[in-house]
């Protein structure tokens, strides 16, 4: 597996991370637990070094896992986790980034996770109560104290970042990037990348499974799996959106890959900086994913794919407007 550095704070890890929330959550019943632990060890097998995980998902039961599956190669791996929302029993009800609630969510993720130190701790969402630099502050803290090696956040708006870059170096940022949901390009991010040395972590890289080319309009989606309140996966958008599916399926042919290869090989091409982090509850899928690594995208390749799809106008928002209205703080 190659490698790739998140910016220029020294965090080297695999080109193509693993996105661990859909082991349980998310996304339906997910996998048992020793199914899960499993899988993560193939991963490592296989040469993914970068973990992401949150104590959200689950909650709390996803860093167990992750905990668990990793706790035998913990010094080979880079694994991420995330504080900053406010869980009431057992739901998520809101953002919660007190200084106090950082330190008390990194002591329980530590001791979830089996380890003493978390590599990268994100700011889930923007808490608009507690100001960024106060964040930033504690997480320098937690540095100091060796908890924490890398701060990180996720959504988060540029200014936003800038302002926290000023207390604490970011090293990385994590939003969601593929072809289909391009707003880091437009929105400040590429910039504030560039500008700061700041690494992108690219989660949903495959549009939530979409860009797999495995859902039709007719694709029957479970009842717990939180996709059914995206605009994005309504019938009538999933049937529009195909448009995307054979573009990227028509390279996959010419380059005798699969459209998932092709989906993440474009994210790679991007910016030397940007990491994917797919995730799935397969092992075929698993190294299908990882394949896109070797996958080499031509510049002209790549402008093919922008031309094709600057004429296809993506059906649905990506969020309600109550999730929307959490990013770019």
């Amino acid at each position: 597996m190659k490698t790739r550095a998140l910016g220029s704070s020294g965090l080297d890890v695999s080109a193509i991370g693993y996105g661990c929330m859909g082991l349980n959550h998310g996304y339906g019943a997910g996998l048992d637990r020793r199914q899960a632990v499993a899988l993560l060890r193939d991963a490592v097998e296989l040469g993914v070094t970068f973990f992401d995980t949150a104590e959200v998902y689950g909650p709390y039961t996803n860093e167990e896992i992750v905990g668990e599956a990793l706790r035998p190669v913990r010094a080979r791996v880079v694994v991420a986790t995330k504080f900053g929302m406010d869980i009431v029993g057992g739901k998520m009800v809101g953002t919660d980034s007190r200084p106090a609630q950082i330190r008390r969510v990194a002591e329980a993720s530590l001791r979830r996770l089996r380890t003493d130190t978390i590599d990268l701790f994100y700011q889930h969402r923007v808490d608009p109560a507690v100001p960024i630099e106060d964040v930033a502050g504690t997480v320098r803290d937690l540095i100091a104290e060796g908890k924490v090696r890398y701060f990180g956040l996720s959504e988060a708006g540029a200014q936003t970042v800038r302002r926290a870059h000023a207390v604490q170096p970011v090293s990385a940022l994590q939003n969601e990037y593929s072809l289909w949901t391009r707003d880091p390009e437009d929105n400040g991010i590429f910039e504030v990348c560039a500008d700061l040395g700041i690494g992108l972590v690219a989660f949903s890289p495959l549009g939530r499974g979409f860009l797999t080319g495995a859902m039709r309009k007719d694709t029957p989606i479970d009842e717990g799996d939180f996709r059914r309140q995206l605009p994005r996966f309504t019938p009538h958008a999933m049937e529009h959106n195909q448009a995307l599916v054979t573009l990227l399926a028509r390279v996959a042919d010419e380059k005798s890959a699969t459209v998932a290869q092709v989906a993440l090989a474009w994210v790679l091409a991007r910016r030397p900086w940007i990491v994917p982090i797919p995730g799935t509850t397969r092992a075929q899928r698993l190294r299908e994913n990882l394949g896109a690594a070797t996958l080499e995208l031509s510049a002209a390749d790549v402008a093919g794919i922008e031309r094709a799809a600057a004429a296809i106008a993506i059906e649905g928002a990506r969020y309600p407007e109550h999730m929307q209205a959490a990013t770019g703080r």
